[in-house]
C-alpha cells in the first residue's frame, strides 16, 4: 500500500523575533493526511508559535515548511485556524459572524449562507442564528468560533487552546462534540492545549515539547480506537497513556 506524502512538512525550522533568543530550534515534522496531532508543554516552549509557523501568520528564520508541497502563504486558503478567545464582533449575529471569513473572501451570499448553516448545524447552534455574542455561553461562543473556520472547509485546522477557558465538564463536551465534527469532515488537526488528559482524548499524535529554545522531545502515537466516547475516559489504555505522558512532561518540565 503506497504511502501519502506529507500534508505538513518542517525541515530544520528555527524561529526567533527580531534579534531575541531562538523560540524554537531544529523542528523537524511530518503530518499525514488526517492526523489529529496535539502539542503540550511547557509554557513558552513555542506551541502556539508553532500554529502561526504553519498559518503563514509568522516567517521562520531558517529551514522550510511545506504545506501539500506549496509554502504556507501560498497554501492560505486551505488552512482555518481557531484562537483561544472566541473573537466574535459583538454587534453581529451569530450568523454574521459565521459567515464574516466568506464574505471577506467574496464568496456569494447564497454559498455563504449555504456553509453557514452547514456548519452551525454540525456545532449544533443552528438555533441560535439570531442570537448575539452577548447572549451566549462561554462554550457556545467557542462553538460560533469553530463554525466560523469550519465554513472555509479546511484541509488544515489549527486550535490554540480554544477549551482553556472553560469549566471541565463543557470542555469534555465539546472534546467529543470536536471528534464528531472531524469524522465528518477529516480535517487534519493541529491542537495546542495545557491538558495532557484533552491531548489523549483527541489525538492520534502527541508532540511533547521542551523549552529555551522550543524543541519537539517526543513523538507519541496515541493508540486508542478512532471512535471515541466518554466511556473511552474510563478505559485502561486510556488511563495508562494520561500517566505515560504526564511523567513525559514532568521530566520536561524538571529539566
Amino acid at each position: 500500500m503506497s504511502v501519502q506524502p506529507p500534508i505538513v512538512e518542517f525541515q530544520s525550522v528555527a524561529k526567533r523575533f527580531g534579534d531575541g533568543p531562538l523560540i524554537l530550534d531544529h523542528i523537524n515534522l511530518n503530518a499525514q493526511p488526517g492526523n489529529f496531532i496535539s502539542l503540550i508543554g511547557p509554557s513558552g516552549c513555542g506551541k502556539s508559535t508553532l500554529l502561526r509557523l504553519i498559518a503563514g501568520l509568522s516567517p521562520v528564520t531558517s529551514g522550510e515548511i511545506r504545506i501539500a508541497g506549496r509554502s504556507p502563504e501560498e497554501a492560505a486558503t486551505e488552512l482555518a485556524f481557531v484562537f483561544q478567545e472566541p473573537t466574535l464582533l459583538p454587534w453581529l449575529t451569530v450568523a454574521t459572524n459565521v459567515e464574516l471569513p466568506q464574505k471577506l473572501r467574496g464568496v456569494p451570499a447564497d454559498q455563504r449562507a449555504a456553509a453557514r448553516d452547514q456548519a452551525l448545524e454540525l456545532v449544533k447552534l443552528d438555533g441560535r442564528q439570531k442570537a448575539y455574542p452577548r447572549q451566549l455561553s462561554g462554550g457556545q461562543k467557542m462553538r460560533v468560533s469553530i463554525a466560523r473556520a469550519l465554513t472555509l472547509n479546511p484541509r488544515i485546522l489549527l486550535l490554540d487552546e480554544p477549551f482553556g477557558a472553560l469549566d471541565e465538564m463543557t470542555r469534555e463536551h465539546l472534546n467529543e462534540e470536536l471528534l464528531a465534527i472531524r469524522h465528518a469532515q477529516n480535517w487534519t488537526a493541529f491542537f495546542v492545549t495545557h491538558s495532557v488528559a484533552e491531548a489523549v482524548f483527541l489525538s492520534n499524535r502527541i508532540l511533547v515539547m521542551s523549552a529555551n529554545p522550543g524543541a519537539i522531545v517526543h513523538d507519541i502515537t496515541v493508540d486508542l480506537p478512532a471512535e471515541r466516547t466518554s466511556e473511552t475516559r474510563l478505559t485502561r489504555r486510556y488511563q495508562e497513556l494520561v500517566a505515560e505522558i504526564s511523567r513525559l512532561l514532568r521530566s520536561v518540565q524538571e529539566n
